[in-house]
């Protein structure tokens, strides 16, 4: 009979709610969705037939077990870290260039982070930019690897994450949402939201003014949280100044978007391919979260 073992991706979630307090912010730190956090949770406490957390409000208290767990678990994920390290440190070598829109780099501090650890003889450079650019500056392999929203006219790249697009106004204050509807969106040719806005605002009869734009939510985030217009964004983009509406507010539906990673033309290099697996095992969801 073999012995059990314990997911280290499962401790690796349970120390991150841990560390930072509450599921939300343990989803924000490992680049999931809070459901996604909450099932790896509960399939940990169903291998071990064990209760680790009880919930007090809004707030998680780990039980007992839960916090022996937790002990046990640091030990083992700094053992498994600094044996990667130790292993791959010295073989990994070279410089490599990713690619990622503005609003898209919140997704990727872990990776970064961990990439860098296990690999600091690799010099990593990151440029942000638009999707539709990004995706030809890969493929004339001007940079090694672009995480960008999947485009209409070049759909190439690993699919690695489906998001659903959501309305969203500021969390305080917000526009009328009578006609015409006053919005915030993504300059053109800048990514596929202001597409997406515009088709299902003239497929609903709905009348709109496109009010402002900019190439990032930073430059339409203060604009929406002032209450003057509504903005197009991922759950991923949302923050504590934004409020995504639901569907009683009487806006259209909005379609699901991909985002997608591409590689250069060439063979990659064993940097670029390491970074690609790191990119999709902490971005991708699994089929029974979506």
């Amino acid at each position: 009979m073999r012995a059990p073992t314990l997911d280290l991706a499962l401790l690796r979630t349970l120390v991150a709610i841990a560390d930072t307090g509450s599921v939300t912010a343990a989803a924000k730190r490992l680049a999931y969705t809070q459901s996604t956090v909450s099932m790896q949770l509960q399939r940990l406490e169903r291998q071990l037939g064990l209760r680790l957390h009880e919930r007090e409000g809004r707030r998680l208290r780990f039980t007992s077990d839960g916090e022996r767990l937790l002990t046990h678990a640091r030990r083992l994920l700094m053992l498994n870290d600094d044996a990667w390290s130790d292993m791959q440190a010295q073989q990994v070598t070279g410089d490599l260039t990713l690619g990622i829109p503005e609003d898209y780099a919140s997704l990727l501090p872990s990776v970064f982070a961990y990439f860098h650890q296990l690999y600091p003889a690799v010099g990593l450079t990151v440029i942000c930019g638009t999707s539709a650019h990004l995706v030809e500056q890969v493929k004339a392999a001007k940079i090694d690897l672009a995480l960008v929203t999947r485009q209409r006219n070049s759909p190439g790249g690993e699919v690695i994450r489906r998001e659903p697009l959501y309305w969203a106004v500021g969390t305080h204050q917000q526009p009328s949402l009578s006609d015409p509807i006053s919005l915030a969106l993504y300059s053109p040719g800048a990514d596929v939201f202001r597409d997406a806005a515009e088709q299902a605002l003239q497929a609903a009869g709905r009348a709109w003014r496109v009010a402002y734009t900019s190439q990032s939510m930073a430059g339409l985030a203060p604009i929406v949280t002032a209450g003057l217009a509504v903005v197009v964004v991922t759950r991923s983009m949302l923050t504590p100044s934004l409020r995504p509406l639901d569907e009683s507010s009487g806006m259209p539906a909005l379609p699901v978007i991909e985002l997608a990673l591409h590689r250069a033309p060439h063979r990659p290099s064993e940097p670029a391919r390491r970074l690609g697996e790191l990119i999709r095992e902490q971005l991708a969801v699994p089929k029974d979260a979506l």
